[in-house]
């Protein structure tokens, strides 16, 4: 009996390379995922992190050994680029990066901020409606124009009020000072503001890297290096530009602020600053795209990605947690099963 001829050729073609596509598929995509589709056109293991090398250390020396460092641990660079100061002020990049801080200091008018009336009143002994109808009531962006002072003199005399005992603290990065008659929100901003502007810059590097031979917890811990230069390991970037400061060719050493390079703590964090520093759409990044196709609205994105509070249950304790926190240190996997969970609990 003979077999053979096209027709067979393409059916066995055809088998075979549905089977082959069926094997790729299992070695890239978790077989425990819900997902397993999303990961047909983007890749399900690929991590995708915003670093960038803060003003203060924004040297030639210092992109040439970040540079280096990110290959010599297998990351590589997307993209990369120089942002200056003036863009960063008028496009007011800095403020959208630090949301939670900055909408209480430059974002928001200071009718439109959620203050405790009861707290304000305790703490100041006037009512909040009054401060209000009296117009003393400023953010820290209206409070250096209204006494006519630099932001570095606002920090002071925002230190000042903290060890007087006249400032309160209403919740998470939301603070209000007694100064010079007037009511201040969130006046130390203006500093950490400052330093992103004007003649300032910084260099960024969209990165990536394989999930299976990188952890995300690695990348900020060994990698990049923890917040204070000093905790890390020897090898790190930030501990690297810490003892190599004046080699490159930094002015001042490095602290806890400005400890030479930010990262992104996780994917979702990740696809939040792209979107804001580069003005990418959602749908541009991987891990948007994926987040989409697992029943998260871009809305919903765009909504998520100022780190607001939400509902969830971990650890056992049902409650309102911060987004970002939630996700921190997760490969992107990890990061999207617990962002539709979010999207879907009840």
């Amino acid at each position: 009996m003979k077999f053979g001829g096209p027709a067979v050729v393409v059916v066995a073609a055809a088998g075979l390379a549905f089977y082959l596509l069926k094997q790729v598929s299992s070695e890239y995509c978790n077989p425990r995922s819900r997902w397993p589709n999303s990961c047909w056109q983007d890749d399900c293991n690929k991590n995708v992190a915003f670093v960038f090398i803060k003003p203060h250390a924004c040297t030639p020396e210092t992109k040439a050994l970040v540079k280096a460092e990110l290959a010599k641990r297998g990351i590589s660079i997307r993209s990369e680029g120089e942002i200056l100061g003036t863009v960063i002020d008028e496009k007011k990049y800095i403020d959208q990066h630090y949301y939670s801080i900055a909408s209480k200091a430059t974002l928001m008018e200071p009718q439109d901020l959620p203050v405790p009336a009861d707290k304000f009143q305790a703490k100041f002994n006037i009512p909040w409606a009054t401060a209000l109808q009296q117009g003393v009531v400023f953010n820290a962006a209206q409070a250096c124009k209204q006494l006519n002072i630099t932001p570095a003199q606002l920090d002071a005399k925002w230190g000042q009020a903290k060890k007087s005992g006249n400032l309160v603290k209403f919740g998470g990065g939301f603070y209000c000072a007694n100064i010079d008659g007037i009511y201040i929100f969130n006046g130390f901003f203006m500093s950490m503001r400052s330093k992103f502007t004007g003649d300032a810059k910084i260099y960024y590097y969209v990165t990536e890297w394989e999930s299976g031979k990188l952890k995300w917890e690695d990348f900020r811990g060994k990698v990049l290096g923890p917040t204070d230069p000093e905790e890390g390991p020897r090898d790190s970037i930030r501990a690297l530009v810490a003892g190599k400061w004046q080699e490159l060719g930094l002015k001042a050493p490095c602290n806890v602020g400005d400890n030479g390079v930010h990262a992104s703590a996780s994917p979702f964090e990740a696809l939040a600053e792209v979107t804001n520093w580069l003005e990418g759409s959602v749908q541009s990044e991987a891990f948007g795209r994926r987040m989409v196709k697992a029943g998260i609205s871009e809305a919903k994105i765009k909504e998520w990605s100022v780190d607001p509070q939400v509902a969830f249950e971990k650890d056992g304790k049902r409650g309102k947690f911060s987004l970002f926190d939630l996700v921190e240190d997760m490969d992107s996997t990890e990061c999207l099963e617990t962002l539709t969970k979010v999207n879907t609990f009840k």
